[in-house]
């Protein structure tokens, strides 16, 4: 698209964005999805309750849950310490929030999807422009079909200005022809759509969809440039993304507006295009929710489902046929063993002919429980060691002796760890918290919210859990005291996932002070 016809449609959709921008009464901020009972919705209690035996059975970490019948929010539960009015990182569940900031954009005629890359950047073009390169479109962003010969997002993000190193980058493959999951192609979604607007997806956002939708307090990663990360970097609370389920289900409509056009919904959440892959001696193609086909950043599922995912477990599964959505946050490595379980409790809970009452109060007691003590610790574990230089720049530890607590502190950063359940607190100690791509990493100094529990192993050593309950994640901290003195040893939670897994931050070692 050449500079003057932009300019021209832009100065077009800025006459006629009242059709794409609702009017938003303050009521709308505060609005909570509808309530019901499963078995006024057709939906069987008792498969609610197998599907939670069945997560606890198969040691899944679930964060919340919440499904939806007919609009109607029939079952909900936050594992303690996550809660109902705390964000959650999305990772590439962000995706199909960033591939919606495009739909609105096109609805408002700023930009089409056969436009091509590089018209939006031509001050950022490598000397020499390559003929896939240049061929690439919009939609193979949105489909993860770019042609790089390489997937390039952990190349861009260790760079200053992304969107240059990806235009950077070997186009070995016409676009639109292979797919390859990309999380840097949808870092350009959201730069393209800054560069036609001036606002970061998550402003440009917050009007059309969020408030509407009476979403707040959802924050959003950025690159150096100030581009919010597109393709991760996402906290939005767990009704919040139900309710975006529900919009997708009622294809863009809510409350009577259309906020996004029906035609755009059905678009971007079709079959476009094949991912590699096959039959495998333990899962068969028809049962891997991985290889049903990829729309605009949704993922196809097994029947007529879709749904935006992310990491370790973010879900948001949209089921057209049962009218249903369902949504999960989480810290899974086995996210396909996450979903079977929907498919073999949920689904059946949802077609049920005679919808079975059962007492859904068990979802009111969910809880992540912190370690418990085995062993009553050694009098000298209380007290300040002295630590030898280490990469945090950090000096001196303190464990202390609370109410039901211990305190760690560490040069003025101070977590209470509660010894017989969570205590909730902040943090902006450096050596925290553990995530899985580096880009949009928040500056140092940044306050996180967590919660901190003590357990004696034995008499010489103290293990520490914080959770960082804004994120999927966690860390361990083994204190073990001997003649030497005291040696911290980190475990993330994502590391632990791998049976071989050694944490990359280097033991603490200090002295009795």
């Amino acid at each position: 698209m050449s500079p003057t016809r932009r300019s021209l449609l832009k100065q077009a959709s800025l006459a006629s964005f009242s059709l794409w921008l609702p009017t938003v009464s303050s009521a709308a901020t505060a609005l909570r999805l509808p309530r019901s009972t499963p078995e006024s919705q057709g939906v069987s209690a008792r498969g609610i309750l197998d599907f939670l035996a069945a997560v606890e059975r198969e040691k899944l970490e679930l964060h919340s849950l919440m499904i939806l019948r007919h609009g109607k929010v029939v079952a909900e539960g936050w594992w303690d310490p996550y809660g109902p009015d705390l964000v959650h990182t999305m990772y590439s569940m962000s995706k199909s929030f960033t591939s919606t900031a495009v739909g609105f954009a096109v609805a408002e005629k700023r930009l089409n999807v056969e436009d091509k890359v590089i018209s939006f950047f031509p001050d950022k073009l490598p000397e020499k422009v390559s003929e896939n390169l240049a061929a690439m479109r919009v939609k193979d962003l949105l489909t993860m079909s770019t042609g790089n010969e390489k997937e390039p997002t952990q190349v861009c993000v260790k760079s200053e200005d992304w969107v240059r190193t990806f235009l950077a980058q070997n186009i070995a493959h016409k676009p639109g022809t292979q797919f390859m999951y990309n999380s840097a192609a949808t870092y350009m979604c959201s730069a393209i759509v800054q560069k036609l607007t001036g606002q970061t997806i998550l402003d440009y956002l917050t009007p059309r969809l969020f408030e509407p939708l009476g979403v707040s307090g959802m924050r959003w990663e950025t690159c150096p440039r100030g581009i919010n990360t597109g393709g991760w970097g996402l906290s939005i609370q767990t009704e919040g993304l139900a309710k975006f389920g529900q919009l997708l289900l009622q294809k863009g409509q809510w409350q009577d507006r259309q906020l996004l056009p029906a035609s755009w919904i059905e678009e971007a959440t079709r079959f476009h295009i094949q991912q590699t892959g096959g039959d495998k001696p333990d899962r068969p193609k028809a049962k891997n929710d991985w290889l049903q086909g990829y729309g605009y950043q949704f993922w196809r599922c097994q029947g007529t489902a879709f749904r935006g995912d992310g990491a370790f477990g973010q879900f948001t599964l949209v089921l057209p046929e049962q009218d249903a959505v369902i949504v999960m946050t989480s810290e899974n490595k086995n996210m396909q063993g996450q979903l079977d379980l929907v498919w073999q409790h949920l689904l059946p809970a949802l077609t049920s002919p005679m919808p079975t009452d059962a007492d859904l109060g068990v979802l009111k007691t969910l809880r992540l429980q912190p370690p418990k003590s085995t062993a009553v610790p050694a009098a000298a574990f209380i007290g300040g060691f002295k630590l030898e230089p280490n990469e945090f720049g950090l000096k001196k530890v303190t464990l202390g002796l609370g109410d039901n607590s211990l305190v760690f502190e560490a040069d003025g950063h101070r977590i209470e760890c509660g010894l017989k359940g969570w205590r909730l607190g902040e943090t902006s100690i450096p050596i925290t918290p553990p995530r899985l791509i580096s880009g949009g990493r928040p500056k140092p100094g940044t306050v996180f919210k967590v919660a901190a529990a003590a357990a004696w192993k034995d008499e010489q050593t103290l293990l520490l859990t914080w959770r960082y309950y804004e994120t999927p994640h966690s860390d361990t901290l083994t204190c073990r005291l001997d003649a030497g003195g005291l040696t911290i040893h980190f475990l993330d939670s994502i590391t632990a996932m791998n049976p071989k897994g050694v944490d990359r931050r280097p033991a603490l070692r200090g002295r009795p002070a």
